[in-house]
């Protein structure tokens, strides 16, 4: 088309932008869809990122717009039938596996190098402080990859929080523990077939109470470690925090893997520091003496309280559940 036909048919251009604008909208409305679905079966993905941040008349930030979450059912038939439910346990399997061979090798390596008998060096090796940082680090690589699959648990204490905060549901919950128990297995495995006579004479990676320390004090520290665990975990991943805070953005891996770093500089001397059921289970199993066994009830029970009251403070207290629906209560009686 010539000049001059564009003159005769000034609509033309007219119509062409109209479409193009139409073109433009329609792809703008399709990728907010597609950031408003997220990621369904992963339980640390965030949610679509707020508006800008409204300020009120005295500067101070303003109450988004949120919508609670509906809890996870109890029992969710729809979600067996789906290959992500299958998936998601098989990165919680693979997660717990490279989780304890890297961490067990780690604690390991570390008796054999301050062995008086293998090395002279009583200083020598990556210390206390290594062994915390190999913990520490490797939940939050684990926790980056898996987030988006699984929700990156790889612990049952961190499963069963979220299940008594009503984010992931029982049978999902139960199918994880055991993926998570399997994998410890497998991963203590692996560190005993590869280097078997160090693992034998160095205790297997096994928690046990340090002597000088009585039942009390090895059931206090497994009890309020795994509750900073699991508080930071619920706190990091909270979807309402996310969307009013949203000025301070926050990398969900990191402050998880930084708790359990800094529960391991506390624990390590008293228990070897479980926090984690899968961990002081696999190390048992694949150890098999009967010192590994004695105390092993204290790295299921602690852990498994110190879970409940991270998940009791942060859904009823912090998150005022439990003064909603006495209000919703109140609200619906007449």
């Amino acid at each position: 088309m010539n000049h001059q036909d564009s003159l005769q048919h000034p609509y033309n251009s007219l119509h062409t932008s109209n479409s193009l604008l139409s073109l433009s909208l329609s792809l703008s409305l399709s990728m907010a869809k597609d950031i408003e679905v997220g990621v369904r079966d992963g339980e640390y993905a965030t949610k679509e990122q707020p508006p800008a941040i409204n300020r009120g008349p005295g500067g101070e930030y303003a109450t988004k717009d949120y919508k609670e979450p509906p809890p996870a059912p109890l029992i969710d038939a729809e979600e067996i039938t789906r290959w992500s439910f299958y998936r998601a346990i098989i990165a919680e399997f693979i997660a717990t596996l490279v989780f304890l061979y890297v961490t067990v090798l780690t604690v390991i390596g570390y008796n054999r190098q301050t062995d008086p008998t293998e090395n002279s060096d009583a200083c020598g090796g990556v210390g206390i402080l290594g062994i915390a940082w190999a913990f520490g680090g490797m939940i939050f690589v684990l926790v980056y990859c898996t987030a988006g699959v699984s929700g990156g648990h790889i612990n049952p204490a961190v499963t069963f929080g979220l299940f008594l905060a009503r984010k992931v549901s029982l049978v999902r919950a139960i199918m994880y523990m055991m993926a998570q128990c399997l994998g410890a297995i497998c991963g203590c495995g692996l560190v005993k077939a590869f280097q078997k006579a160090y693992y034998v004479k160095y205790g297997g990676g096994a928690n046990q109470l340090s002597p000088g320390y009585n039942t009390g004090a090895g059931l206090g520290a497994e009890i309020i470690g795994t509750f900073v665990l699991v508080y930071t975990v619920l706190s990091a991943t909270d979807p309402k925090r996310n969307a009013r805070d949203s000025h301070v953005p926050v990398l969900a891996p990191l402050p998880i893997g930084f708790a359990v770093f800094m529960v391991h500089l506390a624990t390590i001397p008293i228990t070897g520091t479980g926090i984690n059921p899968a961990r002081s289970f696999g190390a048992a199993v694949v150890y098999g003496k009967e010192k590994a066994w004695d105390e092993q009830w204290i790295f299921w029970v602690g852990p498994l309280i110190g879970a409940a009251i991270a998940a009791f403070y942060h859904h009823y207290v912090l998150g005022a559940a439990a003064v909603k629906a006495l209000g919703h209560f109140k609200s619906s009686t007449y």
